[in-house]
């Protein structure tokens, strides 16, 4: 009598087992059917399933992905990073509202710091992008960096895919705004903006190199009152600064122009050299070429996520990694040996 009820609990089990992966697959075919509609609201909750950590959402999220995959990659993709409070919200909504009456369809994904001590983050992007975030044509996504690589939002990637997948053409990343360690964001879009402030002492970071030889164009926001003649000054030093480094290998010459995004002037002509910009890319094949080294640094920055994770997961690590630091703390290992002793305790699996 028991072993018949036990196969009944079994059959039970089994249905109830089947019942739920046939809904869990009826809501991902929902869900992409969403995202390549051009549904906000499935796009938001798929890219919420890519910035889970849990292990079911990653598992949902990839299968999402690879669906949206082939609807990819028709964007132009533009990072836009500079100094806390050069103005880059203010700029981008300016340059959302203005691709949007020329028929754009516009993503915004707006990474947030994330405190090293608290690991919160702001994610007020959106409140102050009130007038595009209201827009149907505009898609803003903030999302809190977690202390990635560069101050792009590891899921970022993943991300513009999504959006492209919806039919939004222009993607504007914008990054934390901590200025020379956002490389990161050069690695995976098109064009890189540059953000800079006049009178504030900036001008002075032209002739070092970094951020601002990554850089395809710089832009002086706030050009506007009494702070016009220190822009224009600023203008005259970053292009002789320009003129100290190499030529891109595009052939494309970075230019220096002003804006004030509060004032919504010089918006127009920023644009203008963005599509001069893409023009000649596209004519001498350097775009596509672009285009491979992205995918290339996707894969490599995806590689090494996923080794950190795997390594921080590991159940021998967790078992191991107080006891090692205690030791590293009382002088018995240097850090270097630390480190070397957990690899070799992750190895050994």
């Amino acid at each position: 009598m028991s072993t018949e009820k036990n196969k009944v609990n079994i059959g039970v089990a089994s249905a109830k087992g089947f019942v739920t992966r046939k809904k869990q697959q009826e809501d991902v075919n929902a869900l992409i059917a969403g995202v390549l509609a051009g549904k906000k609201t499935a796009l938001a909750r798929a890219i919420t399933f890519i910035e889970s950590t849990s292990a079911k959402h990653q598992e949902f999220a990839d299968t999402v992905l690879k669906a949206c995959l082939p609807h990819s990659g028709n964007s132009i993709r533009i990072g836009i990073t500079g100094v806390p409070g050069a103005g880059k919200s203010t700029f981008i909504e300016a340059l959302g509202n203005l691709l949007i009456t020329k028929g754009h369809k516009v993503a915004v994904l707006a990474v947030d710091p994330t405190s090293s001590i608290s690991h919160g983050s702001i994610l007020g992007d959106k409140t102050r992008m009130g007038s595009l975030g209201m827009n149907a044509n505009a898609f803003i996504r903030p999302s809190a960096s977690g202390g990635s690589l560069g101050g792009v939002a590891r899921k970022t990637r993943e991300s513009i895919v999504l959006c492209e997948a919806a039919g939004l053409d222009v993607i504007l990343v914008e990054t934390v705004g901590v200025g020379q360690s956002d490389f990161a964001v050069h690695g995976m879009t098109d064009f890189f903006l540059l953000l800079k402030l006049a009178g504030a002492g900036d001008e002075l970071q032209g002739i070092k190199r970094g951020i601002m030889e990554m850089a395809d164009a710089i832009l002086i926001n706030k050009a506007d009152g009494q702070n016009i003649q220190a822009a224009k000054e600023a203008r005259i030093a970053f292009a002789k600064a320009l003129h100290l480094y190499p030529q891109k290998e595009n052939g494309w010459s970075p230019k220096v122009n002003l804006c004030s995004a509060l004032q919504n002037t010089g918006i127009v002509e920023a644009w203008q050299v963005l599509e001069e910009y893409f023009t000649h890319v596209k004519e001498n094949g350097s775009f596509q070429e672009n285009r491979k080294s992205q995918h290339i640094f996707w894969l490599r920055q995806t590689i090494e996520n996923r080794l950190k994770d795997d390594f921080y997961g590991d159940a021998l690590v967790k078992a191991y990694f107080d006891s090692v630091v205690k030791k590293m703390h009382s002088g018995a290992i240097s850090s270097f040996q630390a480190a070397d002793e957990l690899l070799k305790i992750y190895r050994s699996k």
